[in-house]
Parts: C-alpha cells; sequence; structure tokens
C-alpha cells in the first residue's frame, strides 16, 4: 500500500474540504456505506441502515461534520465529523471519525481530511483530539495518525471483532491541538 509520505504530486487527488451539506448525505452514505459493511474499521452494526448510519454520522449533539470534495467535478472523495468527547467537563477534547471512499484511498484523501479536521477543531476551541477505537489492524489509519502527531496511549486488548482478524485490539489515540 502507497503511504502518504511516498505519495508524488501526480498521486495525490486534488481536495477541496468544507463543511458537509444536507445534500452531500447520498455520496457521504456511498463512502460510508462499504466501509461499514466490512466491519474492519468501525463498531457500528454491520446491517446498519442508512437511516441509523445518518443519525449516527450527522445527528449527534455538537457534531461538525466535513467532506473532500474533488473540486474538478464536485465528488465527495471522504468525510469526517469532529464533536466534544464528552460533554461538560471533558467537552474540550474533540472526538473524530474519517473515511475515504474506496476508489480515493491512499491518495492524500485522508490526510487532507486529518489536518483540516484538526485545524477546525483547534479553531472551535478545542484543546485536544482523542480517538476511542482505532483497530489495531487498521494500519494505515495507525501510521497516518501518528504521522500528524498523535500517540497511542493504550490499546484495549480483544476489544474488536474484526470480520477475518478475530479479535483485535482497540488503540485509544491522542494529541494535543
Amino acid at each position: 500500500m502507497t503511504t502518504d509520505a511516498t505519495l508524488t504530486t501526480e498521486d495525490r487527488l486534488p481536495v477541496l474540504v468544507r463543511a458537509a451539506t444536507d445534500a452531500d448525505w447520498p455520496e457521504i452514505w456511498q463512502a460510508l456505506e462499504p466501509v461499514f459493511r466490512a466491519g474492519e474499521t468501525y463498531t457500528y452494526p454491520r446491517d446498519i441502515s442508512e437511516a441509523e448510519a445518518r443519525a449516527a454520522w450527522t445527528g449527534v449533539p455538537h457534531v461538525q461534520v466535513l467532506v473532500a470534495e474533488d473540486p474538478t467535478d464536485g465528488r465527495v472523495l471522504g468525510t469526517a465529523k469532529y464533536l466534544p468527547n464528552h460533554p461538560g467537563a471533558g467537552s474540550h477534547v474533540a472526538n473524530a471519525s474519517f473515511v475515504v471512499s474506496g476508489d480515493a484511498a491512499g491518495r492524500g484523501v485522508g490526510r487532507a481530511l486529518a489536518e483540516a479536521t484538526v485545524d477546525s477543531a483547534r479553531t472551535d476551541g478545542f484543546r485536544a483530539m482523542q480517538f476511542n477505537a482505532v483497530v489495531e489492524t487498521n494500519e494505515a489509519a495507525v501510521r497516518l495518525w501518528q504521522s500528524l502527531g498523535f500517540d497511542v496511549l493504550t490499546t484495549v486488548p480483544a476489544a474488536f471483532a474484526h470480520p477475518t482478524a478475530g479479535f483485535v485490539g482497540l488503540h485509544v489515540m491522542h494529541r494535543e491541538i
């Protein structure tokens, strides 16, 4: 697999990261559905309905949803969301989730979304970002987050039932922003 560090300018897709609108949902769902169905990187039920996915991705209090768009054709290449990790006294730490469309994977879209999400969360007053459940077998995501300054604080052993790898760990990752 190609990593962001080895991408040439020709390999990278042009990306505009912006706030999502209601009109983006069909393309957001096109990105989310295969990832959720595969069951390899998210704890959502593999049979989650579109309505349930929309509520979980866009309908949570204080959520900010972004999309990575190809500026040449307007196609949504990926999506991210961030929100307070906990309410009240923990609301200064953001939590975030990311999905890149299969045809855009490995082409710099995840990095563009991650950088924009961290910047947006910082602008919104968050002091840190924490990922509560990065599946340890999702090596591309772990490498990306580490390259952006996230540390693995701990790994909860056998906390994720991976459809092919069996029970694997979930990393808790964090960085100040």
